[in-house]
């Protein structure tokens, strides 16, 4: 399958440089997942891909535009139109008619839960619902690129798991499918997991890999040894200790929250910023 995706870009805006040396693959088939908090570059690196932004140095791979299916972080639905105007509009544009247009759309919204909305303005549905109109409208013309711009923010737990299944399902169909989110345990269920620091990658790859990949250990301690290198996870804390190091504490097996927070805290470190 064809693989899109950028290779050591650089984005900037004015004077401030919002990307530096990213680069991310996204082959056909597959969810690939670009985490990180506000501020951290995920949106400027999607609207990169789909050529929305051009970069100052690297290079991008994108499909046509008539291939690229975007959906923004407000969803891209038109709060005044009813949820068939939506469609329609976004069918128009694609030239999508007839026949054709009834079985993709009607496919679409069936999995998406909305074929009985079809009457209602987008404007009255739910967080949820919008969400999940918002994906169809990406997906209205089959693309073979999509791009997500965190779909599942702010909305609810059963919406989630509902926008998860039909990411899912696209990307098992052959479309390469890349998401933002804010939420780690998203970026563990994709195939692929970039996670974005103030514009540059702080972790990169399949998540298991990545995983056994680090350095040293996490111990659990009610009291860490060297608080500069520990955080707190629930009731007790999480402690990075080098491999060279004595264990004092239950070690553990890291996840995605684990290792970012170790990458980050090493990486401020080596800059030296004081926490």
């Amino acid at each position: 399958m064809t693989t899109f995706g950028v290779a050591g870009v650089n984005v900037d805006f004015g004077s401030r440089r919002a990307l530096t040396d990213v680069s991310l693959d996204a082959p056909g088939g597959r969810v690939t997942a670009v985490v990180g908090g506000d501020g951290a570059g995920k949106s400027t690196l999607l609207r990169c891909l789909v050529g929305l932004i051009e970069p100052a140095v690297g290079t991008v791979r994108r499909p046509p535009k008539t291939q690229i299916g975007y959906m923004p972080s407000t969803s891209g639905t038109w709060r005044e139109l009813s949820v068939r105007e939506n469609i329609e509009f976004v069918a128009h544009a694609y030239r999508l008619v007839g026949s054709q247009l009834a079985a993709r759309s009607g496919q679409l919204l069936d999995r998406a839960g909305l074929s009985g909305a079809s009457d209602r303005l987008a404007g009255q549905l739910s967080g949820g619902m919008r969400q999940k109109l918002g994906f169809c409208l990406a997906m209205l013309h089959d693309p073979e690129l999509l791009v997500l711009d965190e779909p599942s923010t702010g909305v609810d737990a059963v919406s989630r798991i509902e926008l998860w299944r039909l990411i899912a399902q696209a990307a098992a169909h052959g479309t390469a499918v890349v998401m933002a989110t804010t939420y780690l345990e998203e970026g563990e269920r994709a195939a692929h997991v970039l996670v974005l620091d103030r514009g540059r990658e702080l972790v990169a790859g399949e998540p298991t890999a990545v995983l056994s990949s680090m350095e040293g250990s996490i111990v659990e301690v009610a009291r860490p040894d060297a608080p500069d290198w520990a955080w707190r996870r629930g009731g007790t804390f999480h402690e990075w200790k080098p491999a060279s190091a004595a264990m004092a504490g239950s070690t553990i097996c890291p996840d995605l929250e684990d290792l970012v927070i170790v990458q980050m805290l090493r990486r401020e470190h080596e800059l030296g910023v004081a926490r």
